[in-house]
């Protein structure tokens, strides 16, 4: 479950202690390229003392950060830190983004935005051969283009708005049957949402949501306990689509430079594969679904 303060926010303290205790705990002193002394470590990971080593601060000051105060920390220290207990490039951010918001002044809770101006809509609706939408960090979807809503038909079935993927993903059966690569999507929306946690603590939406699956979902609650983060960039998803089949996708999220925290999702299919082929059929379809529509609200 996810730790609360009394503002209502993510408690910051608890989520860097867990974290610092996690990567430390997964790297064995042969990993680090350190001597194992004896052979009954009662720890299977490192020992404090051996990161405060490796980053070259004292015992006291990491046991300091590992009991959740970071605040003060310096890049350079951070950035020893991490090199210390091997982070990769998503956990290295996190680590600067929990110190970021442990600084003395924090901010006050808030919702984040979640409103769509009229231009990233029209640029969305320009995009006819692709299905493209605009997310934020919470993975609530904001606005997308015609094919964009033909595919994720089972993601807004759902009538809640803004819809929202990690909730489907781990409370809505119909996703393992969605996405082929059904474990890995759901590891790696646990790890995507914990990574906003380090940048979005105060925001009470993502609080809600994080409660919402921790309450409902025993298997949330076991991946979001790994503490892991991942970015989501760039890669391929598998989607079994129930009108036109399975497609094999590749996808690009771009982090929309005006509109901090939005983020662009288009999936694309290489020319003269079953895919593309697949999503002019899909394109198709939802034309003419949009047209029934349209012509059922004329006769009304």
């Amino acid at each position: 479950m996810v730790t609360v303060d009394g503002m209502g926010t993510i408690d910051l303290r608890t989520q860097i202690r867990e974290f610092l205790s996690s990567r430390r705990a997964r790297l064995t002193p042969d990993q680090a390229g350190l001597p194992a002394y004896g052979g009954n470590r009662r720890v299977a990971g490192l020992r404090r003392e051996e990161v405060a080593m490796l980053a070259g601060v004292s015992v006291d000051y990491y046991v300091r950060m590992e009991r959740g105060s970071l605040a003060g920390a310096s890049d350079s220290v951070l950035d020893a830190l991490a090199t210390a207990l091997q982070l990769d490039e998503a956990e290295r951010d996190h680590l600067f983004s929990l110190a970021r918001q442990s600084g003395p002044h924090r901010p006050r809770a808030r919702r984040n935005a979640s409103t769509v101006r009229p231009v990233i809509r029209q640029i969305l609706d320009a995009v006819t051969d692709a299905p493209a939408w605009v997310r934020n960090g919470r993975h609530d979807i904001l606005a997308m283009n015609q094919l964009a809503r033909a595919l994720y038909a089972p993601v807004l079935a759902d009538p809640r708005r803004p819809a929202n993927t990690t909730r489907f993903v781990y409370l809505d059966p119909a996703a393992q049957d969605f996405f082929v690569d059904y474990e890995k999507i759901a590891r790696d929306s646990a790890a995507m949402l914990r990574l906003e946690v380090g940048r979005s603590p105060h925001d009470q939406d993502l609080v809600a949501l994080i409660g919402e699956l921790s309450m409902h979902s025993e298997a949330f609650r076991q991946r979001w306990a790994s503490q892991d983060v991942r970015f989501h960039r760039s890669g391929s998803k598998r989607l079994r689509h129930p009108i036109v089949g399975q497609l094999d996708l590749d996808f690009e999220s771009l982090e929309i430079p005006s509109e901090p925290g939005f983020y662009l999702n288009i999936y694309t299919a290489a020319a003269g594969t079953p895919t593309a082929d697949a999503l002019k059929l899909l394109a198709s379809w939802a034309a003419s679904q949009e047209n029934l529509v349209t012509e059922k609200s004329a006769v009304r």
